[in-house]
């Protein structure tokens, strides 16, 4: 039987700097009003960056407070998992090891991952994969920053959906060996033909800032960076509505069937933010009440960072306690569903 993987500790950095559900209706040109953002779109504030809020520095803060809440020393870490986004203070630089420099953790070795929101959920069955199958890693840290709402248009009704997106940093530190809240099974897929419907339009190779006509040079000198598009967005809408909520399922019931569990065990779910209608249909499709789950109105949707402030909240709320099965599961753009479980506290 193989050793268990379990969560030693979480960190969190949330910036100070907030937007309001009337700062962002108002954002909207009154397309929306503040009690619709509240109401259909589950956003009463969400933490957005300050002017020393970079994605990488984001990931130091919540690595450093990580290590110190749960008082390693970064030297024990071996490896470094980057679950920061590509949005960053410099292209083509690698998140994880800035990060591990900053942090101290200089044995290690570091990569990043990308997988849009569903980053952490890959992240953590990775981390476990690669500790159970490498005797050389015993102790990794998954970390990173995120700030996408930089490109968000709120004049833009395609893209109203995603008017939640945040900004903040977090970090898990998963170690073998380790006997309490130990990650169980996993699973995860993935739709290509929803690969290309949503994306930031400028800046790649495809359309390169310095090649664009100038007509369209000029406008996108006068809207700065909001090029987060949904390029198809009736087909993006058509497929996700016959197989996103099948797939989350899916996911989720497979990482329970590898675990050697079912629905009936789950006391709590772990999701990202996103529109609380859809929020309550999923808990009581799993037989869940809202009591078992926290629900991050207070925080919007800060993507793959979303897993981190749900621990912290479902902790500090006496919701996630020992004893307690939790489901994390989450959905990025691309488009990719996961879900893995994890059994808190103490294990027998």
């Amino acid at each position: 039987m193989s050793e268990p993987v379990g969560i030693v500790g979480y960190g969190l950095y949330i910036p100070e700097t907030v937007m309001t559900a009337a700062d962002i209706a108002a954002a909207s040109g009154g397309k929306w009003s503040a009690q619709a953002v509240i109401e259909k779109l589950g956003v009463v504030k969400k933490s957005i960056p300050g002017p020393d809020d970079g994605t990488q520095e984001m990931g130091v803060r919540a690595g450093l407070d990580a290590l110190k809440r749960t008082g390693m020393d970064p030297m024990d870490i071996d490896l470094v998992l980057c679950v920061g986004e590509e949005w960053k203070e410099y292209p083509l630089t690698t998140s994880a090891i800035y990060i591990q420099e900053k942090i101290g953790a200089k044995r290690a070795w570091s990569i990043d991952l990308q997988q849009r929101c569903n980053t952490t959920v890959a992240a953590i069955k990775i981390a476990k994969d690669m500790m159970l199958s490498d005797p050389e890693i015993k102790t990794v840290m998954i970390v990173g920053g995120y700030r996408n709402c930089d490109f968000l248009d709120y004049m833009d009704p395609g893209v109203s959906f995603m008017f939640n997106l945040g900004a903040g940093g977090g970090a898990l530190i998963l170690q073998r060996g380790y006997n309490r809240n130990v990650v169980l099974g996993a699973h995860i897929m993935t739709d290509g033909s929803l690969s290309r419907d949503a994306g930031v339009k400028y800046g790649g190779t495809l359309y390169p800032i310095e090649k664009l006509p100038e007509a369209e040079l000029a406008d996108v000198r006068a809207r700065g960076n909001l090029s987060l598009k949904v390029f198809d967005g009736e087909h993006m809408k058509n497929r996700l509505n016959e197989v996103s909520v099948p797939n989350w399922y899916l996911c989720i019931d497979k990482a329970l069937e590898k675990s050697g569990k079912t629905r009936k065990d789950l006391g709590f779910f772990n999701i990202q933010h996103f529109k609380p209608s859809m929020f309550d249909v999923m808990l009581a499709d799993l037989g869940m009440t809202r009591e078992q789950s926290v629900y991050l109105d207070q925080y919007g949707h800060v993507g793959q960072i979303d897993q981190m402030i749900t621990i912290h909240e479902g902790i500090q709320q006496g919701k996630l306690k020992d004893g307690t099965l939790m489901v994390i599961t989450a959905a990025g753009i691309g488009y990719v569903w996961g879900a893995v479980i994890v059994a808190w506290g103490e294990q027998k």
